[in-house]
């Protein structure tokens, strides 16, 4: 039996959080970022997101920098039987998609594609972070389990490089440390890049405007 047949004998459930700053009159936010109960979003259309990224005009060419990288990534977990997902490594290689989520980002993000972690509370599961807030308020990581599962969890911990992994006398709250947020790497990066879009629409930064994509999206919260 091979390692990616085997079940994890444990699956811990994480809270399910958005993070994200606010849609101007009509999401408030108390600070740089709130942590939103997804239940209160917009709801999606999971047929949009086939890993094509046609809302995005898609991913453009390889870039064979970026693909190394990746390839690289994904050595490290080729014997743990865990896998990245083939959005995620089309999304971060590719030359129209790669910097999306930076180029929209109201509070600054920059992509940033980290080696595997072991997950803390899910023996075989890791974590693979691929964006930051400048000021390391918040990391959003890839979630993979041996199964083949894949999802987008977010944390204010830097998981890839955070002292609490060796020190055990320091007691961390994982629970309260990792929420859910996606579903998937596509569905995320959607809802970031409308969501971000938006932010700079509503409050006048820069040239972006509104198009129907945001309008359709606002409309949730009552508006046209």
């Amino acid at each position: 039996m091979t390692a990616a047949a085997v079940e994890p004998t444990y699956r811990p459930v994480f809270q399910s959080l958005w993070c994200a700053t606010d849609l101007g009159p009509h999401r408030p936010c108390e600070g740089t970022y709130e942590w939103y109960d997804p239940g209160t979003l917009p709801p999606l259309d999971p047929a949009r997101f086939d890993g094509g990224f046609g809302w995005l005009g898609g991913t453009g060419p390889v870039v064979p920098e970026l693909a190394g990288h990746l390839d690289a990534v994904a050595a490290g977990l080729a014997a743990t039987g865990v896998e990245l997902p083939a959005d995620f490594t089309a999304f971060q290689a590719g030359a129209a998609s790669h910097g999306a989520l930076d180029a929209v980002s109201a509070t600054a993000c920059w992509t940033d594609v980290s080696s595997p972690v072991p997950s803390p509370v899910e023996p075989g599961a890791f974590l693979v972070r691929f964006l930051r807030d400048q000021q390391d308020c918040v990391h959003w990581y890839l979630y993979l389990r041996p199964d083949g599962e894949a999802f987008v969890v977010a944390s204010p911990l830097d998981l890839a490089d955070a002292p609490e992994w060796d020190e055990p006398d320091v007691p961390v709250d994982w629970f309260g440390s990792i929420a859910w947020c996606a579903p998937s790497f596509e569905e995320f990066a959607y809802r970031f890049w409308v969501e971000n879009r938006l932010w700079r629409v509503l409050h006048g930064y820069g040239e972006e405007r509104m198009d129907d994509e945001l309008a359709g999206y606002l409309t949730y919260y009552g508006q046209p």
